[in-house]
């Protein structure tokens, strides 16, 4: 006597028994059962913490610029403020809470926040970037002072010029035993001075830092 085939379908060449562990696991995910939704708001719930974890840590300049509610900042202030581990865990809950009741654009606005903290924002990246190559030209060739002038005018001449000079006569001798170990030489005041000099006229901040630049000088005057 012949078996009854099993009534059933396949999918992606595999064959779903009607009734079986797999047809209930497939029929539940295309309905969306409630089991379904709370595991995509756990997750949902778990980044938001995270994301409020992560703001305790932005710049105070771009954490004022999203705009949160006074609540939320408050709750984020005082968990800076707790060392107590247990302490902490907790208003951090309450921060967590907090975070699942924000408006969506205020959540895409903490995200690019943190995004701007971690990279730079692609303008401030490319003024440095400006900065320092005006900087090593008006260094390097007599010539870049009088293009420089011509395109910004409104720079103290005088200033200019004895910052290049004084850059020049700071301007280590090369080591080639420092750059092999990839060291970059240290540089002088007036060296520092000219590219906050460059930076302000080119739209920058005066407190802008050059990443090349983080010693102090020789004498220690600084």
């Amino acid at each position: 006597m012949s078996r009854k085939p099993k009534k059933g379908y396949f999918v992606r060449g595999q064959f779903v028994a009607e009734g079986s562990e797999l047809d209930i696991q497939l029929k539940a995910e295309l309905k969306g059962t409630p089991d379904a939704s709370r595991t995509d708001m756990k997750r949902e719930s778990d980044e938001l913490q995270d994301l409020g974890k992560d703001l305790l840590g932005l710049r105070a300049d771009l954490f004022n610029n999203v705009g949160l509610p006074d609540k939320l900042v408050d709750a984020i202030n005082e968990a800076k403020r707790i060392t107590n581990f247990e302490g902490k865990r907790r208003q951090m809950q309450y921060v967590g809470k907090l975070m699942r009741k924000l408006e969506p654009h205020l959540v895409d606005a903490a995200r690019q926040a943190l995004e701007v903290q971690r990279t730079g924002s692609a303008s401030d990246k490319l003024a440095l970037h400006l900065a320092e190559q005006w900087r090593d030209r008006l260094i390097a060739d007599d010539g870049a002072l009088p293009q420089w002038m011509d395109e910004h005018p409104g720079t103290d001449t005088q200033q200019l010029r004895a910052l290049i000079r004084q850059a020049r006569k700071d301007a280590p001798p090369a080591d080639k035993a420092a750059e092999s170990q990839g060291l970059a030489p240290r540089k002088g005041r007036a060296y520092r001075e000219l590219f906050q000099l460059v930076r302000e006229h080119l739209g920058g901040g005066a407190d802008d830092a050059d990443d090349q630049d983080d010693g102090g000088d020789e004498d220690g005057n600084d």
